[in-house]
């Protein structure tokens, strides 16, 4: 396990007054600063401090706060008031928003402190955190690779020691794929499930607030404070969170159905991976089958006639005439292409592109509409699969971390990076990434995850899973080489 504090010892030795908040905001201050190599993080709050000082007042106060003193980081699409949010983009690089998103507002009033902005790739489109307007993350395992993305600096965070609980955003694949290459936990929730208020939007039908973290008590311990109902988000659900970690005794009887689709084209490291934990399940008394989810080999497919047309229609007001970055020109027309043409990275025109083409006259029926025809037919195949098992396993990525640059020619190939996650998005299901292993690639050992899924509204069940797997010894979670306490 961890041999660096969680946010469970840190909030505990915060309210029994071992130490402070400010000590705990300034350390991870400076362990920002020490792994700035990575760029992980784009923007860091100058107010961390003042903030961490109105903490330890509220402890002195009498306030109960599950998460005293604990340092997070939060993904660039995140809103907190104040401070920049840029979403990766040159199109919003002097954006200060005025306001903080739900789950920012729920972290500070457990006590947390926002320490800093995560850097992503470019609205939220992409799997590898190199389409940033502000450059590359890199993984801190071996820096010549991708941390996965788009939520790869909140990912790096947490792997590289900086905080122990960070947010990302989770549309295809988003937060489970980077936890899977950099070795951390990553819960995408169901959707609804965490309020996606102040979350700027990439696919507002798929998109939901994940955190990262290095233990199971952790992710128990975000997710009490993240989920429940909030009025301002319209699709957030009635389900207050009642997260715990389970112990090695649930296991036993526990049914756990393999998608036997997602067996092929995986690496012989990622294979081991999963009939490691496999093994470990069955040892601890679960019943391990294969079950069919067919439909899941479109999933891609749909993934990107759904998702672009969104974005096509979310990234519209993006144009330089109320805010964000603009672009002169003779006309406002003229202004208006120009600071789109300018403002916005190659991947996220081309998404825009497809999206629109998805939509336009004559094409309507023919993609998006047989797109969504198709992820209900995912959604059928999932509820199926789940009459006759609890949880369903797959590898969460068929390899682990590739080198930067070897995707970036070739989208479709960076698309099916995503291959085993985005069908969970598109039946709106809560999966969880575990750190599962390591292969040898190089020379270099790097991570590698494998992905439960859960029925819908089964995110506790998710976290107790974890807790139980950390139990059995069935979790390898390290901390990277020269990022230690």
């Amino acid at each position: 396990m961890p041999e660096v504090p969680s946010a469970t010892e840190l909030a505990r030795a915060v309210r029994e007054r071992a130490t402070t908040s400010q000590a705990l905001v300034q350390a991870a201050l400076n362990r920002a600063g020490a792994a700035r190599a990575l760029n992980a993080l784009v923007t860091l709050n100058d107010r961390a401090g003042e903030q961490a000082a109105e903490v330890d007042a509220r402890l002195s106060a009498g306030e109960a706060l599950p998460l005293a003193g604990v340092p997070v980081v939060v993904k660039d699409n995140l809103n907190v008031a104040g401070t920049r949010t840029t979403c990766g983009s040159r199109i919003l690089s002097n954006y200060v928003s005025p306001y903080s998103a739900t789950v920012v507002e729920r972290l500070t009033q457990a006590g947390a402190v926002i320490v800093g902005k995560a850097n992503m790739d470019e609205f939220a489109m992409g799997s590898s955190t190199e389409s940033s307007a502000w450059g590359p993350t890199l993984n801190p395992w071996d820096p010549e690779r991708v941390p996965g993305g788009s939520s790869g600096g909140s990912a790096v965070a947490v792997a590289a020691n900086i905080t122990p609980i960070s947010l990302g955003s989770d549309t295809g694949g988003s937060v489970r794929q980077p936890a899977a290459l950099t070795g951390v936990y990553g819960l995408k929730p169901t959707y609804g499930r965490v309020s996606r208020y102040g979350l700027v939007a990439y696919a507002s039908s798929l998109d939901q607030v994940g955190p990262f973290a290095r233990t199971a008590a952790d992710l128990a311990l975000v997710m009490n404070v993240l989920a429940g109902h909030d009025p301002r988000d319209a699709t957030s659900l009635e389900a207050p969170p009642a997260f715990r970690t389970g112990t090695p005794q649930e296991l036993r009887g526990l049914r756990v159905g393999v998608i036997r689709e997602s067996l092929g084209g995986n690496t012989p490291g990622v294979e081991a991976a999963l009939q490691g934990v496999l093994s470990a399940l069955r040892d601890a008394g679960a019943v391990v089958s294969e079950v069919g989810v067919p439909s899941v080999q479109h999933a891609i497919a749909a993934y990107y006639l759904i998702a672009t047309p969104e974005a096509s229609s979310n990234l519209a007001r993006y144009d330089g005439m109320v805010y964000g970055a603009r672009v002169p020109a003779g006309d406002v027309m003229g202004s208006m292409t120009l600071t789109r043409e300018q403002g916005f990275g190659r991947e996220v025109q081309r998404r825009i592109l497809l999206g629109t083409y998805a939509l336009s006259s004559g094409y309507y029926d023919a993609y998006y509409s047989k797109a969504m025809r198709v992820r209900r037919l995912i959604a059928d195949d999932f509820a199926r699969a789940f009459a006759g098992v609890d949880l369903l396993i797959t590898p969460t990525s068929p390899f682990p971390a590739f080198r930067r640059g070897e995707k970036t020619a070739d989208p479709l190939a960076m698309y099916a990076a995503d291959v085993d996650t985005v069908a969970i998005n598109l039946a709106g299901l809560p999966a969880l990434s575990v750190p599962a292993g390591f292969e040898e690639v190089d020379g270099r050992r790097l991570p590698v995850g494998v992905q439960f899924i859960a029925p819908a509204l089964g995110d506790e069940r998710l976290v107790a899973l974890a807790g139980s797997l950390e139990g059995i010894g069935a979790v390898r979670l390290e901390t990277p080489p020269g990022y230690g306490a």
